[in-house]
């Protein structure tokens, strides 16, 4: 009789079958982790307004670190200050002045934060300058309430070599109805701002009130505005004006914002 015939296992017969069942097996068994969600793009992603024609220039960091100083300094509010001197009490005229360029102006903020202004080509572009003012929100609007509103944006003027333009100054002496407020400073467009850009984009003209922190603090955390048409009229490299443009009869307050190196 033969040699009985030896039973051959099945990892004998086919061991590379087995090593990658065994493979299969391992991989089906192991728990692959989610892939993490996306982020929620941000509202300035979504922004609808339109860039503006003139690209701005980006601040240097010594020039946020200056206005981050400069923000947490107190506002002053001396009981008696001059307005600051204009050759012969008012801007220069000698010099060739452009004709007047109509811009959409905003003045937002909570009540009893800081008021902006943020200047727009129109009231559909994203803004093109924002400087935050050195005054409260409800004091400038008790001030329009008078009827007249001067506000005067004051900084050194540069040497003759120095090429910076006016409204690329960062910071400003504020000075409102011939008193001194403190020191006022450009800013870039922050997300809140955007927002607040975008929900006054089919506004021209107008005044109210948006929601803000209203839910949490009351009131005082309704963000008040103010949005007119205002002429821009630049008198030379160290002053321009912006004139607030009422509708033809209508008796409502005056506004007129300087801005000027001496």
């Amino acid at each position: 009789m033969g040699e009985p015939t030896k039973a051959v296992s099945r990892e004998q017969q086919h061991p590379s079958a087995v090593a990658a069942s065994s493979s299969s097996s391992s991989t089906q068994n192991t728990t692959v982790p989610p892939a993490p969600r996306p982020l929620l793009p941000s509202p300035i992603s979504n922004s609808t307004l339109l860039q503006p024609s003139i690209k701005k220039k980006h601040k240097t960091k010594v020039f946020r670190v200056f206005r981050s100083v400069l923000r947490s300094f107190p506002m002053i509010t001396p009981t008696a200050c001059k307005m600051p001197h204009l050759p012969g009490g008012r801007l220069d005229t000698s010099r060739t002045v452009t004709s007047g360029v109509r811009v959409s102006g905003t003045l937002f903020g909570y009540r009893k934060g800081r008021v902006s202004l943020s200047i727009q080509e129109s009231s559909k572009t994203l803004p093109s300058f924002i400087v935050e003012l050195a005054m409260q929100t409800n004091v400038l609007q008790k001030e329009m309430g008078s009827g007249m509103v001067r506000i005067a944006l004051e900084c050194e003027k540069r040497g003759d070599k120095d090429k910076t333009r006016l409204m690329d100054e960062p910071v400003w002496t504020m000075f409102c109805n011939g008193k001194k407020t403190g020191f006022s400073v450009k800013r870039e467009a922050m997300e809140e701002d955007l927002n607040v850009m975008e929900l006054l984009k089919a506004v021209t003209m107008g005044a109210g009130v948006l929601p803000g922190k209203s839910d949490v603090e009351g009131p005082d955390g309704e963000m008040a505005y103010m949005r007119a048409l205002f002429e821009r009229v630049v008198g030379s490299k160290d002053s321009e004006t912006l004139y607030m443009l009422s509708p033809e009869g209508n008796n409502g307050p005056e506004l007129s914002i300087f801005f000027v190196r001496i």
